[in-house]
């Protein structure tokens, strides 16, 4: 008889590693101390395409299983995060927002974002040869549910096809940008991509869509007590409630733009 899979996984959001006040900010000292935290209390980490795999086969998830992924690419990532992922034999899906075409001998960087330096494409193939996992995050972030239906499909294609001719692997999972889709993206996504991260606030279950996969943003977890919910069976709860306001937002944002139009 198969087991169902558990009631809930967190799939880890994080974006620059530096101690830059921003939202998209990590300190480096802070994600060791998490890092740790997490091998200390027996995680493994999981792939995206592997956690996809269980939901669909309905089998139940490792004990004590995490996702752990890097949106955008940025050269923080393997400066900071990538030699403590190889201290903890941690594995991650980075994002990445690719810019123009580039030439997969080409060991130049990504073009800048927010005024931050990014990966190089040395620095991709040397992660990737180290069980680091690459997804697309579009050619240049933008809003995706704003673009004609022939710009988001060249973002979301492109991104893919440059980063599989730079490290020789397909690449499987996708980010939205900002977390944002529509029906037509998503459906575009569906076509070339095994799952998809969106930007909804929430744990993975059996019913996750996996073309908006939920994660929890490590914006949410800037401090040791919050932090150290991860192994809590309060956790859940945690979430949910820093949902809560989100979603209630979102609803009136909605039913003023549906009352205008």
């Amino acid at each position: 008889m198969l087991k169902l899979m558990p009631l809930s996984l967190p799939i880890l959001t994080f974006h620059a590693i530096d101690h830059s006040p921003a939202v998209i900010s990590f300190s480096p000292k802070f994600f060791e101390r998490g890092m740790r935290f997490l091998h200390q209390r027996g995680y493994r980490t999981l792939n995206l395409v592997d956690v996809a795999a269980y939901i669909r086969s309905g089998l139940s998830l490792p004990d004590r299983s995490i996702v752990l992924t890097f949106d955008d690419g940025y050269q923080s990532v393997y400066d900071h995060a990538f030699p403590i992922l190889q201290r903890y034999g941690f594995s991650a899906t980075v994002f990445l927002t690719v810019g123009g075409k580039r030439n997969g001998s080409n060991s130049g960087r990504l073009p800048e974002m927010s005024g931050r330096s990014m990966l190089s494409w040395s620095e991709i193939r040397e992660m990737q040869r180290c069980e680091i996992e690459f997804g697309a995050h579009t050619l240049t972030h933008p809003d995706l549910t704003r673009l004609a239906i022939t710009s988001a499909e060249r973002e979301i294609c492109d991104s893919k096809a440059i980063i599989e001719d730079s490290v020789s692997v397909p690449v499987t999972s996708f980010a939205y940008p900002y977390g944002r889709y529509d029906n037509r993206c998503r459906e575009i996504v569906s076509h070339h991509f095994v799952c998809a991260c969106s930007d909804q606030l929430g744990l993975v279950h059996a019913s996750t869509d996996l073309y908006a996969v939920e994660r929890v943003d490590a914006y949410y977890l800037r401090s040791r007590r919050l932090f150290d919910l991860i192994s809590s069976p309060f956790f859940p709860w945690y979430i949910y409630g820093r949902n809560l306001p989100r979603q209630i937002r979102r609803s009136a944002q909605f039913w003023q733009s549906r009352s205008n139009g």
